[in-house]
């Protein structure tokens, strides 16, 4: 197989030489990219040296833009992404790229037990997974995975869809649902990381909702914005009788609430359309 393992990497010096040493060692001819994405430290020079091809953004434009960089320049039929900080375990490759060899598209290297980096992480992946799940009608294990082997015409298809941001993974993983394309999953331990970890709580707790409304507007709109719309109509309705029962009128307070419900399903309805129109060309 023509293989392009990608990895990702911004000030990771520590561990970029033996994580690409390790691959090497698995996969001695293969297309092994490594992106520096705008590091202030030696991991260019410490992934070259250890074999690796390597591409460097002049500046730092996030996680996502360099898994696109990568994609676009890989030389292979199949591209394995891995995180460079030691976390994903080349041995485990062989695993992804024969469940893609049964006719998957996409197969995502799912987390155990134990591989969360702390339990709030694992605790909001665990809401993501179950999200997208009720979102896709299909039973997601882990979304937010790094570690993933894809097709690279198919996974070409989505770039323009794909943040510059950590939150590829599961862009990528919803689109591939949306396309209609098959995902797979091969369960794997992710070891603690070599070094200081890019992911802040407090600005990437933020991303919270948006990943969120996110999940919901790449796949089915309607399926996030018809439960808000029905939620609204019946407190509205509850007002409605109470204050009729009470007072004998119709208040402000229920026409507000029938309108949001109203703007809202029409919201889903709109973002339905535009979601369709996204996948056009691609699916």
């Amino acid at each position: 197989m023509n293989i392009s393992i990608i990895l990702p990497a911004k000030n990771e010096a520590a561990a970029i030489g033996t994580t690409v040493a390790a691959i090497r060692r698995h996969y001695p001819e293969a297309d092994l990219l490594v992106v520096d994405d705008g590091s202030t430290d030696d991991t260019a020079a410490v992934a070259r040296a250890a074999g690796a091809r390597v591409i460097s953004h002049p500046y730092s434009k996030g996680n996502g833009a360099a898994i696109k960089t990568g994609a676009r320049s890989a030389t292979g039929n199949l591209l394995v992404f891995m995180d460079a900080d030691g976390q994903h375990d080349p041995a485990d490759i062989p695993g992804l790229l024969a469940k893609l060899e049964e006719g998957h598209d996409m197969v995502i290297g799912a987390r155990q037990k134990g591989s969360q980096a702390s339990v709030g992480r694992g605790v909001a992946n665990g809401f993501y997974n179950k999200l997208a799940s009720y979102m896709t009608g299909h039973t997601i294990e882990d979304l937010t995975s790094g570690f993933r082997a894809v097709r690279a015409t198919k996974f070409r298809e989505f770039l323009y869809l794909l943040p510059n941001g950590f939150s590829y993974p599961t862009t990528s993983t919803m689109a591939f649902f949306r396309a209609g394309y098959s995902v797979a999953y091969v369960p794997i331990h992710a070891a603690p990381r070599i070094g200081k970890s890019h992911i802040r709580l407090v600005r990437d707790g933020m991303r919270f909702l948006l990943i969120i409304f996110k999940i919901g507007t790449l796949y089915s709109p309607l399926k996030l914005f018809a439960p808000i719309a029905a939620l609204l109509f019946a407190m509205a309705t509850l007002w409605y009788g109470y204050t009729f029962a009470s007072m004998g009128r119709f208040t402000n307070m229920s026409a507000l609430l029938y309108t949001g419900s109203v703007m809202i399903f029409l919201m889903g309805l709109i973002s339905e359309q535009i979601t369709a129109l996204m996948y056009k060309d691609g699916g």
